[in-house]
């Protein structure tokens, strides 16, 4: 496409097992191109567990040849990884937080990858994510029942009860948590289910919004129907709500087991909301303790 635009870029940054071959190609099928002579490629890796692995046929539809079907190329556990491919060919990798970046480098966050991801350290680089702040903004958010900033946090407390009514719960002026989360394994939600019957039977209430496996939308809606005065449960997405729950609540959870970098608690800080969070990836490296 490129040379059809007449564009040669500088960069080309690779986003995630979906654009692995890019690099590959670049410097497999156009390495005697000179219109890609002085183009450099980057690969960023959200979320090294999503890997976009597929049958060895691959290969056939990518037009390579069975070389690449080797451990030092593409093949991995008898299969091909287009995440593979991204972090092997790519001139520079960067991940979302400098304690992540350090963390995949370990077999208990390496996905397999650990030892190439170790051999490529010196092209590694974490870079922090971070926010948009005009948008998480609590003094101008338009989903908010009151709006406030550091000058007028008593404001936040009608946020609070704005939110109680909207979840169906007690209008008081008792600690609320939330969680607001994709309900997978990786965030930690075991940990706080551990815990959840302890936490309930105090006087607090808890919110959690989110969506994913059938077993934590079960077990949180079933929580939700045994103590309906102190929890309220949205399975699904809904970025106003979000938002709702961000300025209404005192205390915001997110025990993930393992996090690239989250935003969460960067837009708890945000809104006023104490992060409550375990230390890995980017929480570790947002997060003062």
């Amino acid at each position: 496409m490129l040379p059809w635009l007449d564009f040669q870029p500088h960069i080309i940054h690779c986003n995630d097992w979906q654009t692995g071959p890019l690099p590959l190609f670049l410097k497999v099928k156009h390495e005697d191109n000179p219109f890609y002579r002085n183009t450099a490629t980057v690969f960023t890796i959200h979320n090294l567990q999503y890997q976009g692995i597929f049958p060895k046929g691959v290969l056939k539809i990518m037009a390579l040849g069975e070389e690449f079907f080797t451990p030092d190329q593409l093949e991995f556990y008898g299969q091909v990884s287009f995440m593979k491919a991204g972090i092997i060919y790519a001139d520079m990798i960067s991940t979302v937080s400098p304690k992540y970046a350090l963390e995949i480098q370990t077999p208990e966050f390496g996905e397999g990858l650990d030892g190439l991801l170790r051999k490529r350290a010196g092209d590694l680089r974490g870079i922090l994510n971070g926010l948009d702040y005009e948008i998480y903004n609590p003094s101008t958010d338009p989903h908010l029942a009151a709006n406030y900033d550091a000058e007028s946090l008593e404001k936040k407390k009608e946020n609070k009860y704005a939110l109680q009514k909207e979840m169906g719960l007690p209008v008081r002026d008792v600690p609320v948590l939330s969680l607001i989360s994709r309900l997978v394994p990786q965030k930690g939600l075991d940990l706080v289910a551990a815990i959840l019957d302890q936490l309930l039977h105090r006087d607090v209430q808890f919110i959690l919004l989110g969506s994913g496996e059938d077993h934590y939308q079960r077990l949180f809606s079933q929580y939700r129907i045994r103590y309906k005065e102190r929890m309220g449960v949205k399975i699904g997405f809904d970025s106003a709500l979000a938002s709702r729950i961000y300025a209404g609540s005192d205390i915001f959870l997110m025990p993930s087991r393992f996090e690239p970098c989250g935003l969460g608690q960067m837009i708890s800080l945000r809104y006023g909301t104490v992060p409550v969070v375990r230390a890995t990836g980017g929480l570790e490296d947002t997060i003062v303790r």
